[in-house]
């Protein structure tokens, strides 16, 4: 049962119906930076698929979709059995896990086919390139304005000043730290206090991959492959990438009370 959910607006979505029965439920987010398409900046495909024996979607008549085929999107990152993007820039990519290691794909014109170009990739244990909307800096939480700080200035853990690259589409800016290393986020703000990346086909899909290739995905204080959505469209905060640069956020989130975070879960 392919489910396919928009992100504009929120409150519609789409199910691609089976005619034939399976065992497997796929989410996905079809133009990752959509708003980004008419300046011809990057933008990709999300996906993720979950493996249910139980899968059936009924779409009725009227084109009502019953509600236990929602329901069947509703798991946790952790029951994710395959998940990845596309690319679409300079080249077509594909970057996906079955869940044994990360590997990704260029696709070749001249032959018409995909050709494995990163087997097994890892991410780099750290970085130097950092990538948030710095627009909002002022109203994320305290410990992530000061890793912010600390990077800027070479005053953080790894001593070191960290340059800044922010496409404004997760596909394109995932990928770019899944090959050179470093930090991206999407955090809470006082404006978006669960910031505005989806859970479902966005965060966990990513996170997914980012801990198969040896990152680490939070939310600052939780594992985002550990949150079960109560709905299609929730947002959670994101802070992805090398090893070492998001502990030195969780460090940081640690010295402090929770009860002072923007975003309460």
């Amino acid at each position: 049962v392919p489910v396919e959910v928009d992100d504009v607006p929120e409150d519609r979505y789409e199910i691609l119906v089976e005619r034939t029965a399976g065992q497997y439920v796929a989410v996905f987010d079809p133009l990752d930076g959509s708003s980004n398409v008419d300046a011809g900046i990057p933008t990709g495909t999300i996906f993720g698929i979950f493996d249910d024996s139980t899968a059936e979607c009924e779409v009725l008549p009227d084109g009502t979709v019953v509600d236990d085929c929602l329901g069947k999107t509703l798991q946790p990152g952790n029951n994710l059995v395959a998940a990845g993007y596309i690319l679409y820039s300079s080249s077509t990519f594909l970057c996906f896990s079955l869940g044994a290691g990360v590997h990704m794909f260029t696709y070749d014109e001249h032959i018409g086919e995909f050709v494995l170009t990163n087997p097994d990739l890892k991410i780099p244990t750290s970085g130097k390139i950092y990538s948030f909307n710095e627009a909002n800096n002022k109203e994320w939480d305290d410990p992530l304005q000061a890793y912010l700080n600390g990077i800027q200035t070479g005053t953080g853990k790894s001593e070191t000043k960290y340059s800044s690259r922010y496409i404004g589409s997760m596909v394109g800016d995932v990928h770019r730290t899944l090959l050179y290393g470093g930090i991206f986020g999407y955090p809470a703000d006082k404006k978006n206090v669960c910031g505005k990346l989806r859970l479902l086909y966005e965060a966990a899909p990513m996170s997914f991959l980012l801990e198969q290739a040896g990152g680490i995905s939070t939310t600052g204080r939780e594992r985002i492959l550990d949150i079960e959505p109560s709905n299609v469209h929730q947002r959670v905060p994101v802070i992805l990438g090398s090893p070492e640069d998001v502990t030195e956020v969780l460090e940081l989130y640690g010295k402090t009370d929770q009860a002072d975070d923007i975003y309460q879960g």
